[in-house]
């Protein structure tokens, strides 16, 4: 079977859905792999570098596409509303595997039905422990809260950790992460590194452990209600107009002193809540930085703009959407793995061939199209 993997076409994308090591794995299982010239130039990965991993190299998007079996991306396929037209360059029942933001793009999901793509959403992976080396959504997660800070900073006007000097002391950043998923457990973990002061907070109660154990200090708002908000999937659930009143006062009396605040929550499949409101940007420090992740998705913030940096009075509000992207190196490779390690379970070794178990949880939670049909119940759910 040949699994192809094109450059990525959608504006600002740097990644790309292979690496060499994990090249040379799918070839020894029995694969042809073809990568599209230039490919992985921004992860540093020429096409000398896939050549020497067993590689064939394909001149555009059309030829490394029209003889593919499997696609891999890091981003779901473009359509004709795209300006490219990934999917006419696709042969009948190629599978395709990718990032493909399933439950708030249903209208291109229907596009790959029409045209009998087998699709799966690696964004859908069921949060079991099995399936903890294929979640894409993790290993991207933690490159994001880690540069979240690195952007929080460079965006700062001062310096993150306490500086003991003759000339007097400076003191440490305040830095408070709103969302303890991944991301924000790692933004916890690399702010405490450079030194700053660290709050976080979450509505799901079980947070509050994992934030202790990094040294950050945990924000309560109502803890009975907190006990209620998590999903049985891992996820924090919406939260009663009540609770969200509460919410906003406590978090509006805390803001206030932070240097930095770092927003990452997330509900799947709909807008990012507004955690951070302009009332509460009004009375932050001149000079301090929000560093927004859910910029995609709205924004944690009211004011943010998703790829700008707005200058609110004098405060930053810092609204880049793909920030694995800006470290594509690491994140190429980490994709690319997730990859390997969701496939590899269904190649049998003896014949080299890709026989899919469609029973397999994490085969039947992340299909999303297959026989001129969306499938999967959680897309066709989408409004």
């Amino acid at each position: 079977m040949k699994i192809s993997i094109p450059k990525e076409n959608r504006e600002g994308e740097t990644r790309v859905a292979a690496s060499p090591e994990v090249v040379k794995k799918f070839i020894a299982m029995g694969f042809d792999v073809t990568i599209q010239s230039g490919a992985g130039l921004n992860s540093g990965f020429t096409d000398e570098i896939f050549k020497g991993a067993g590689a064939k190299i394909a001149a555009d998007t059309k030829s490394t596409l029209e003889n593919a079996d499997i696609i891999f991306k890091i981003q779901r396929l473009m359509t004709s509303n795209d300006g490219i037209n990934e999917i006419s360059m696709c042969k009948k029942d190629a599978i395709v595997i990718a990032h493909m933001s399933a439950l708030s793009t249903k209208k291109d999901s229907e596009e790959y039905a029409k045209a009998s793509l087998t699709t799966f959403a690696m964004d859908l992976m069921p949060r079991i422990s099995r399936a903890q080396s294929m979640d894409v959504l993790s290993s991207q997660s933690n490159l994001s809260g880690y540069q979240a800070v690195i952007k929080g900073a460079s965006n700062y006007n001062s310096a993150f950790p306490m500086m003991m000097t003759a000339a007097g002391t400076v003191a440490p950043a305040k830095v408070f992460i709103m969302g303890v998923g991944v991301a924000g457990l790692q933004a916890i973990a690399t702010a405490k590194r450079m030194g700053a002061i660290v709050t976080a907070y979450d509505v799901r109660a079980a947070t509050k452990e994992q934030v202790e154990s990094l040294g950050g200090k945990f924000l309560i708002v109502d803890e009975e209600a907190m006990k209620e908000a998590e999903t049985s999937g891992g996820y924090a659930k919406e939260m009663t107009e009540e609770y969200k009143k509460k919410e906003q006062e406590v978090i509006k009396n805390h803001i206030k002193d932070q240097d930095i605040v770092i927003t990452t929550a997330l509900i799947p499949g709909r807008p990012a809540p507004k955690l951070v409101t302009a009332e509460m940007v009004k009375l932050m420090r001149t000079g301090s930085v929000v560093v927004d992740l859910a910029a995609e998705m709205g924004g944690n913030c009211e004011l943010t703009k998703r790829n700008e940096v707005v200058n609110a009075n004098g405060v930053k509000i810092v609204g880049f959407d793909n920030l694995p992207g800006e470290l594509p190196k690491d994140a190429s490779t980490l994709f690319a793995k997730n990859l390997l390690n969701f496939l590899s379970p269904h190649v049998n070794s003896e014949t080299k061939s890709l026989e899919l178990d469609w029973e397999d949880e994490t085969v039947k939670n992340t299909l999303v199209t297959k026989g001129g049909s969306i499938v999967s119940e959680i897309v066709k759910g989408v409004s």
